[in-house]
């Protein structure tokens, strides 16, 4: 053996006479650990997946100086999925972050029940162990007629290759990481990879298979976390018919209107400049804001009309009106056969005409006393002053005998001037918000979600200060809550599922909306970007119903200024 030559028995750490080649030696092997530590430090901080393979792929590719690449996945059906390739001499970039799909189908681990030890990646997987080939088409026990096939088309030749299983902290093989045709730094001719390659490339697998379990343990929590806080918005969404898809609806509306904002120059959001994190608490926020509702009774949230607790309480008063009928009837018909005692002929049709007078009454009252049971935008005093007439004329109660004709709580409920819910059921609606904020507020969301009870519990506030639970104005509100807050309101005013209200069209949503705006009780630059923007016809095209989105004339806006 020549002198300094290397035996390709030796270890290429062996030690041995220093000189002068031997220190350039350790120099170069000194900066490739050096570069193994810094790309396992740029592994532990990557949190984007397809990132983090790409630099694994190509962090080994640099340490070996290969040519070509690949890094494969297992999977849970038992087959290593193609994540990234990489060829540097034939310009091959498929997956990652190229937007390339890759064509060619998962590598089996199992053929007919057998392990498939056949394909070099496969058995590399189903061994746990490291295979280092000095030449493809001289190697013994490995298919590689794919790999001839493929130089065959391209005039590429496959040669050296280094296999390595991926091994997460429970000794599970998570993946494979293959190198293809190592060169010398020198001359970039292609050569066998050493046993340095092969420790540096196993090296960096560890380091690349905790990043990568980490990255999955991050990917499955996140993924657990969300499915959580989603089951728990379909819940509170099942728990009423009547408002069932609001909890999703709204972290839509609510990310496209910060986008939205996000792109403005409109007042203070020309510094409102949302990251792909800060949007992702925004969702997580309006997924969140209505979960205080699971201690919301039902009788309250399905309360479609005014006069419904368990049952709709109409049908009672229904009957009280045909109780009125009756007896109307009967006093016709008693007097009737009076008169005719009294062959008293002439009196009959006056009682018929009484009569059939009485029962247009009755009816009539029936028929407005229904109307006003369907919650509406405003009751008139003059309505409210007839249903107390109603209410108080008598009827006779078998049991009770002479009684007005509706109780107190009846004709309090049947005189609600907006909607359906009286100022007790309202405040017990309203009380949702707060103990939302105490449900979030016990959470220990980490850094990045720690704005998500702030924007959650805030959106009912209103920039005067007039709004609930705190009272909290423009100021102390964040963005986040203020987009929100107009989210909540545009998807109630359009939802075709409310109870005590039809759903309204595009044009009439905006003219509430911007009355809203003209009260201070939402945001101006929010309110001229939703307009600007189109942000309302971008969420209408995708959820509402086409008879609700009519022509919409800006200029028609109330406090839309252009």
């Amino acid at each position: 053996m020549t002198k300094n030559r290397r035996s390709t028995q030796d270890s290429d750490f062996a030690p041995r006479v220093a000189t002068e080649t031997d220190a350039q030696d350790v120099a170069y092997l000194l900066a490739r650990v050096d570069k193994l530590n810094q790309l396992g430090i740029a592994l532990s901080s990557e949190r984007d997946t397809k990132k983090l393979l790409e630099n694994i792929l190509l962090g080994a590719k640099d340490l070996t100086n290969a040519d070509a690449g690949t890094l494969y996945t297992k999977t849970e059906e038992s087959t290593l999925r193609f994540e990234i390739i990489r060829t540097d001499s034939l310009n091959i970039a498929m997956g990652g972050t190229t937007g390339i799909d890759i064509p060619f189908p998962a590598l089996p681990l199992y053929k007919d029940g057998q392990p498939n030890l056949q394909m070099i990646a496969a058995a590399a997987a189903l061994r746990d162990c490291t295979i280092n080939i000095p030449d493809a088409y001289e190697a013994e026990g490995f298919d590689f007629a794919g790999t001839k096939k493929f130089d065959q088309m391209t005039g590429y030749r496959s040669k050296s290759f280094l296999t390595v299983p991926l091994k997460n902290h429970e000794n599970e093989i998570i993946g494979v990481l293959q190198l293809i045709n190592a060169k010398e730094a020198q001359t970039g001719v292609i050569r066998a990879f050493t046993q340095a390659d092969q420790q540096l490339a196993e090296s960096l697998a560890s380091q690349a298979a905790i990043a990568m379990t980490t990255q999955r343990l991050i990917e499955d929590l996140k993924k657990l976390f969300e499915a959580f806080i989603q089951a728990i918005a379909n819940a509170i969404d099942d728990k009423s018919p009547y408002t069932g898809g609001h909890c999703e609806r709204v972290p839509v509306l609510t990310e496209m209107l910060a986008r939205a904002a996000g792109r403005s120059q409109v007042g203070v959001l020309k510094d409102y400049c949302p990251t792909e994190e800060d949007l992702y608490e925004l969702r997580i926020a309006a997924w969140m804001h209505d979960c205080g509702k699971v201690v919301t009774p039902e009788y309250v949230i399905d309360k479609s009309t005014k006069l419904q607790t368990i049952h709709d309480r109409i049908h009672t008063v229904d009957a009280r009106f045909e109780v009125l009928k009756r007896d109307a009837e009967i006093e016709f018909l008693q007097q009737k056969m009076a008169a005719m005692a009294q062959e008293d002929h002439a009196k009959i049709p006056g009682l018929e005409e009484t009569f059939k007078q009485h029962l247009s009454r009755i009816a009539s009252d029936q028929q407005f006393v229904r109307e006003t049971n369907i919650g509406g935008e405003f009751m008139s005093a003059d309505r409210q002053e007839r249903i107390r007439e109603i209410g108080k004329r008598q009827w006779t109660n078998s049991d009770d005998g002479k009684v007005n004709f509706l109780t107190e709580d009846e004709m309090n409920n049947l005189n609600i001037p907006k909607g359906t819910l009286t100022p007790e059921e309202r405040a017990i609606i309203n009380h949702h918000v707060v103990a939302t904020k105490n449900m979030l507020k016990n959470l220990p969301f980490p850094k990045h979600l720690s704005h998500v009870t702030e924007m959650a519990g805030a959106h009912h506030e209103t920039m005067n200060g007039k709004g609930y639970p705190d009272g909290l104005t423009r100021d102390q509100m964040s963005v986040g809550a203020r987009i929100m807050a107009i989210a909540d309101v545009f998807e109630a005013l359009t939802a075709t599922d409310r109870p005590y209200k039809p759903a309204k069209t595009l044009s009439e949503t905006l003219k509430i909306l911007g009355f809203m705006k003209k009260d201070q009780h939402v945001d101006p630059d929010l309110f001229k970007v939703f307009i600007d923007e189109k942000v309302y016809m971008e969420y209408a095209q995708a959820y509402l119903e086409p008879k609700q989105i009519d022509e919409v004339s800006p200029n028609k806006i109330p406090g839309y200024d252009p």
